[in-house]
């Protein structure tokens, strides 16, 4: 199998996730691939998650002992679980007579900025990695910290943040890097809720970053845009399993190239999230100029505002309500800043409503194909679903309807655009699982001309 353009051939940074590392079941897993890899003849540096639900189990330690935990020494305290991981991993693989050496990810070479809890990577400077590598050494790195800049203090990434630590690493190192995970892939709905989903061979960055939005929890957003930005291919891969996974490419070119579909809409993954929250505000004064005022509010209490409807309330008047979305988590802090801008800003009232999900079909070329929106809208209303907002771009087409909707929703979409497996999927090629560059030939994925 060939190898990506324009990384290294020679290196890959494979990411364990706290399912794969959960036990020391999973732990002498992962050290036998990484152990495997290594005599394939590939340079390794492995990166490892928290076992299992380590890292709540200690935010929920911190919570008894303090209502309000410092921010900085919470960081000091969730580093601890990626630490025994690291540590773990390098003994399982001294075992198997592989030379390993544990890091933080400050020696490691992550830098931060000051934001303790969401820290962002500012910089990255591997030569102590690529010293380790150059003696023959497997680097384990712990994942989701860093080291700030200014203060030397240890950092937590936040969310994700082992992810973005594999993806930081291999731009750094110009390599894939290899997501294990308990899944296979990234499929075309949510295997539990559609059980013939099937699985997606490969995906341009921009959808997967679309689908992460969309609520799919295979990788976080800021992992996907890090990769998308530096050029990183990502393969998502099974811990369980020697399987080909889901290849993620960088750019659009190369992932339709893989397709060869030509300017047919690919329809790639039907995904959801159940945990959003519409909120309405009624009666807003010169609708315009106030609107970005309470946006603008709302961006300052840090809340992550999705879709945004405005509607005038007659034609030509000067007041307006304007409807939008928000994670369901972020609401009673939405309210909150909403109450606090109520007398400046001059609206009239609020009303909410939880309990609310959004659907998605993600692909190609969606805004050029009137075919794609029509069965989308279809596929709803004759599964008697009445969709409260809807939203298209070239990549998505995003319903908001109520959380109870959601699984019909998506087993609808699922049917109408085909996304279901055929009777035998075909066998894969032979040993395209072992080689960490591999590039996967054929997306299954709905062509709509």
């Amino acid at each position: 199998m060939m190898g990506i353009t324009g990384t290294s051939a020679n290196v890959v940074v494979q990411k364990y996730g706290g399912s794969s590392v959960a036990d020391a079941a999973g732990i002498r897993r992962a050290a036998q691939r990484v152990a495997d890899t290594q005599a394939a003849g590939f340079q390794v540096v492995a990166v490892v998650s928290a076992m299992g639900d380590t890292t709540d189990e200690l935010l929920e330690l911190a919570s008894s002992v303090s209502s309000r935990p410092h921010a900085r020494e919470l960081d000091s305290l969730l580093t601890t679980g990626e630490l025994v991981s690291a540590a773990l991993l390098a003994i399982a693989l001294a075992d198997l007579g592989t030379d390993a050496h544990t890091f933080t990810g400050g020696e490691a070479g992550l830098i931060t900025d000051e934001r303790h809890g969401q820290a962002c990577i500012t910089d990255v400077d591997p030569h102590h990695i690529r010293s380790c590598l150059n003696r023959g050494q497997v680097p384990v790195v712990a994942g989701f910290q860093g080291r700030s800049r200014q203060a030397n203090r240890v950092t937590t990434l936040g969310r994700g943040g082992s992810d973005l630590t594999a993806v930081a690493l291999a731009a750094a190192l110009g390599s894939v890097c290899e997501i294990y995970t308990d899944v296979d892939g990234v499929y075309t709905a949510d295997p539990r809720v559609v059980p013939k989903a099937r699985k997606i061979d490969v995906l341009a960055s921009e959808q997967m970053l679309e689908l992460a939005a969309s609520g799919a929890k295979v990788l976080h957003l800021r992992c996907i845009e890090y990769a998308r930005r530096f050029g990183v291919p990502i393969h998502v891969r099974s811990s369980f399993r020697s399987k080909p996974g889901t290849m993620i490419l960088p750019s659009f070119d190369q992932a339709h190239a893989e397709a060869g579909a030509g300017e047919q809409t690919l329809v790639s993954e039907v995904a959801s999230a159940n945990s959003a929250a519409q909120v309405t505000v009624a009666g807003i004064p010169d609708c315009s100029r106030t609107t970005a005022r309470l946006l603008q509010d709302l961006a300052a209490s840090g809340l992550n505002v999705d879709m945004i409807a405005q509607n005038p309330r007659d034609a030509g008047a000067e007041s307006a309500d304007i409807t939008f979305t928000l994670p369901a988590t972020e609401l009673p802090r939405a309210i909150a800043a909403l109450d606090a801008a109520q007398s400046r800003l001059g609206f009239e009232s609020m009303h909410h409503r939880d309990e609310m999900g959004r659907v998605s079909l993600t692909g190609l070329g969606m805004r050029s194909s009137p075919a794609a929106f029509y069965t989308f809208f279809k596929a709803l209303t004759d599964a008697g679903i009445s969709p409260e907002m809807i939203s298209m771009s070239g990549l998505s087409i995003v319903a908001v309807t109520r959380a109870n909707q959601l699984a019909d929703a998506v087993r609808a979409l699922e049917m109408a655009f085909d996304l279901t497996p055929p009777e035998q999927d075909a066998a894969p090629e032979p040993n395209a699982g072992d080689n960490p560059a591999a590039r996967v030939q054929v997306v299954a994925s709905t062509a709509f001309s």
